[in-house]
């Protein structure tokens, strides 16, 4: 919005106003003004769900400093939707598909989060929205953002082969800036389902090697595969997240570390010479997100002011289910959702150490009569309260391991 508004402006050469055509300068904005909101409206938002009851319910697992959480308001979240949406919306260019898309699915993924959150605290329904309810909300995002990729034709990709004959056009031919970016994805762009591959040199692959059986139809089928990997890409990294909210701080300072790398992500993919010089894809708009994840930093950062050990409210399935959605979706447009395992390797961890224990739980009970279990409790975190560890050193311990991963996943554009 206010984008708009300053380039009217700067065409009445009002001083100061050309700075808002810099992507650095609305990103940093977008931040800050995230921060600022999550800071300032946090204590009235933890004041109104106090007033509204809406406590933490917590069921005594023997866990060192469980039951002092309970009454901690929850549904947090709702706070860092409000953060990052309205920078987004003053900052941002909102004629940009892939702005429109991850505004779509913080709201999308937060309202399923809140209808969820609403059911058990206000409801007194344990189990909260029916899991088929959100499966049908996962498809339809998945749909959606399928859908848009392929009809819109402002989605393209430009091979990283191609990447320099770019540049020579763009030296040898006098253009404005908007005609550069019409006459790059006229000429080199093209509707595909490639995504980046890590660790190998042609670092590109195709969704359409799965159906390329079909022949001439493999390209048409190929995004029926791609959605479908939408729909389980934004499935588990939403339902990891929401493992990872179990330790004050946890889950907003893991995902605010994995924002950083997306919008580095988001910026190199976006930006030809960056693009051409580590030999990856040219997604063009695609550098807009970086602004939409100055101010997912922001809001994730800005809520551990209240979130952090001991946490004054926790998101909630409002606020964990909508970042996990946002990671994926974001993973997704700039073509490197096969790095979550990499970045996300926190949330991968989480979710794998359900998925062990409760298998070799029913594995073992049927074999011997006596289930039994690989971790002292799950999700993983708890197994390190288990054996004594304070909260805040795990915390912090996942915070670094985070960031590890975050430098492996970044290392990976070169590591080939």
């Amino acid at each position: 919005m206010l984008y708009y508004i300053s380039t009217i402006l700067h065409q009445y050469n009002i001083p100061g106003m050309g700075v808002f055509e810099y992507l650095t300068f609305r990103t940093a904005a977008a931040f800050i003004t995230s921060l600022i909101i999550t800071i300032i409206f946090g204590k009235y938002v933890i004041q109104f769900l106090q007033k509204k009851q809406m406590g933490e319910i917590v069921r005594d697992l023997g866990l060192e400093g469980q039951m002092q959480k309970k009454g901690t308001p929850t549904m947090g979240g709702v706070l860092i939707l409000g953060a990052i949406v309205i920078p987004t919306l003053l900052f941002a260019k909102l004629t940009n598909v892939y702005i429109l898309l991850l505004l779509f699915t913080t709201v999308w993924f937060g309202c399923v989060g809140f209808a969820d959150d609403y059911l058990k605290k206000m409801k007194g329904n344990k189990d909260g929205l029916a899991g088929k309810w959100k499966i049908v909300a996962q498809v339809i995002l998945g749909l959606c953002v399928g859908l848009t990729l392929y009809l819109s034709s402002d989605v393209v990709i430009v091979k990283n082969t191609a990447a320099r004959n770019i540049r020579e056009t763009q030296q040898n031919e006098h253009y404005t800036d908007d005609s550069v970016e019409q006459s790059r994805i006229q000429r080199f762009g093209e509707k595909s389902t490639k995504t980046t591959i890590p660790f190998l040199k042609n670092n590109e692959f195709d969704y359409k090697w799965f159906v390329s059986f079909m022949g001439d139809r493999a390209q048409m089928f190929a995004w029926i595969v791609f959605v479908i990997a939408v729909i389980f890409i934004t499935t588990a990294v939403s339902n990891g997240v929401n493992l990872t909210d179990g330790l004050d701080g946890l889950a907003a300072g893991t995902t605010a570390i994995v924002g950083v790398v997306l919008g580095v992500l988001a910026y190199l993919s976006g930006n030809i010479f960056y693009a051409d010089y580590l030999n990856i894809m040219y997604i063009p708009h695609s550098g807009e997100m970086v602004v939409f994840a100055g101010a997912f930093i922001g809001a994730t950062l800005g809520f551990l002011w209240y979130n952090s050990y001991p946490a004054q409210v926790f998101m909630g399935d409002t606020g964990s289910l909508a970042l996990g959605g946002i990671i994926a979706v974001f993973a997704i447009l700039i073509r490197k959702e096969l790095l979550l395992p990499i970045l996300c390797g926190i949330f991968f961890m989480e979710s794998l150490s359900v998925i062990m224990q409760v298998s070799w739980f029913k594995h073992t009970k049927k074999k011997y009569g006596e289930g039994r279990r690989i971790f002292l409790m799950t999700p993983f975190h708890h197994h390190f309260q288990k054996k004594g560890m304070p909260e805040s050193r795990i915390v912090a311990r996942f915070w670094i391991i985070a960031l590890l991963l975050g430098a492996c996943a970044l290392i990976t554009l070169k590591l080939r």
